[in-house]
């Protein structure tokens, strides 16, 4: 008799407000065109709150909000101060954890154990990490004994790990001195404003802190305000081209951390079953809703056959479906518009004559699912294998020789992560050393911790977040 897992619902412990305002100047604050929009749980496809739609006008009045506060309290204010509300957010983080974690996994499709145990905890984690540098800035760039804060950051964020991109974004600039406009993505308001109301609760001076929700309208008026000093964002490289472009000649400091198409290589060596969980959360983690994905596996030839037969048994074991039951591995594609496009270029690799395989369980009557899956017979070539597919898809090729998976693994324009699987040292660090990407993981994946810099170079960007690397950006100096 087959086993089955019974269902493991998470309670909600939760509110959700029928309607969300904009959070300027510690003050809730309508939209000044009265428009809202709805944010959809894309597990049922039902309208969670109406938010309210960002304009221009918003993004002014949330950057002079963020502009007094500079210059009446944080600026004035004793770094350890800051430092103190810092660690004060980063306590309510780790009491409301539950809370959070819920209205993710609500609002996104994550799988709740991931909330739980990964996207709560690294918020958290991130603001008690740069809660310690507020009073040590003279530390973090070497030969600058009085590293001052720009002024006013402006934040634009996406929707595959909201809360942890909040964090990634409010913890160094408020350390460094800076106030902050944060606009997060449409289809995911809602733990940013939570976000915002924890704030609230820790007494940080208002106006530090500032959430616009809304479309591209309003993250374009954020990024060409003038009142802004720096832009730190984190989205697709189309979008972080334009905004290039459109702070090019403003003396705006700019980070931004796009899209990617990383290399995950497995060499005859490596130990299989390890290697194999290790493609499985490098890929399938998050719905492989994920800039750093795993998404092109580069196997040694000899072990092809026995790797793909793993990985299809290991596929058929994820279970699909509410990311809310703490036994799901799989949750929902974040918007209908994600999960044509994932269909998309799944089709596009058929097309093309790649193979493809996904795991055979049946898909929920209602929300946007995926079942995992990966292509095998691709071709750099293939567009499976050259374009981001934000999915949980994995497009497997081949190679014969270390320098040979080097050069497949470069044969990209992204540059943001990669992965190395073997039992030898020195050939991890051979490879690892060629291969060009900001961040490179041996026989492990998708491993972050706070004080160590995450970032890409080519089109997925530049400029680094987490450790000291990740503070120095929000500094003049």
């Amino acid at each position: 008799m087959a086993l089955a897992y019974a269902p493991s619902p998470e309670t909600t412990p939760v509110h959700i407000r029928e309607r969300y305002d904009h959070f300027i100047g510690g003050r809730w604050v309508p939209s000044s065109t009265g428009a809202t929009f709805a944010t959809i749980n894309p597990a049922t496809e039902h309208a969670l709150a109406q938010v309210a739609q960002g304009s221009a006008e918003d993004i002014d009045r949330a950057v002079a909000a963020a502009r007094e506060a500079y210059e009446r309290y944080w600026l004035p204010m004793r770094p350890a101060d800051r430092a103190k509300y810092a660690y004060r957010i980063a306590r309510a983080l780790t009491e409301c954890s539950r809370e959070l974690a819920v209205l993710e996994s609500m609002d996104g499709g994550k799988p709740i154990k991931e909330s739980r145990d990964f996207d709560v905890p690294q918020a958290a984690a991130h603001f008690f990490y740069y809660a310690g540098w507020a009073d040590k800035l003279r530390y973090a760039i070497p030969g600058n004994p009085g590293p001052t804060p720009l002024g006013v950051v402006g934040a634009v964020i996406p929707w595959n790990f909201p809360l942890l991109m909040a964090a990634w974004k409010i913890a160094p600039a408020l350390a460094s001195g800076n106030t902050i406009v944060l606009k997060p993505a449409e289809t995911t308001p809602l733990t940013a404003l939570l976000l915002a109301e924890i704030c609230q609760e820790a007494d940080v001076p208002p106006g530090v802190v500032n959430i616009v929700t809304g479309d591209g309208v309003a993250g374009a008026a954020l990024v060409a305000h003038p009142g802004v000093a720096k832009i730190a964002f984190t989205g697709s490289t189309e979008v972080g081209k334009i905004i290039q472009r459109t702070i090019a000649g403003t003396g705006k400091r700019l980070t931004l951390e796009l899209g990617g198409k990383a290399a995950n290589i497995v060499f005859a060596d490596a130990p299989l079953d390890q290697a194999v969980e290790g493609v499985v959360s490098g890929i399938y983690i998050n719905q492989g809703h994920v800039c750093c994905a795993g998404s092109r596996l580069l196997v040694q030839e000899s072990i092809h056959d026995e790797m793909v037969e793993r990985l299809q048994a290991r596929i058929e074991t994820l279970r699909l479906g509410d990311p809310l039951d703490k036994n799901t591995d799989i949750g929902a594609i974040n918007s209908a518009a994600q999960h044509a496009k994932i269909a998309e270029l799944v089709q596009s690799g058929i097309d093309e004559g790649a193979t493809f395989y996904q795991q055979s369980c049946p898909l929920p009557e209602r929300g946007w699912f995926h079942r995992a899956s990966f292509f095998t017979g691709v071709s750099p070539a293939h567009r499976i294998a050259r374009e981001e597919i934000f999915g949980p898809v994995l497009s497997i090729l081949t190679f014969r020789t270390a320098d040979e998976a080097i050069e497949k693994a470069n044969n990209t324009p992204y540059g943001l992560s990669a992965g190395v699987w073997t039992d030898k040292g020195a050939k991890s660090m051979y490879v690892a050393q060629r291969l060009q990407a900001g961040v490179v993981w041996c026989s492990t994946f998708n491993q972050f911790d706070p004080s160590s810099p995450f970032g890409g170079y080519r089109e997925s960007g530049f400029g680094r977040e987490g450790g000291v690397e990740g503070l120095r950006p929000y500094l003049a100096g």
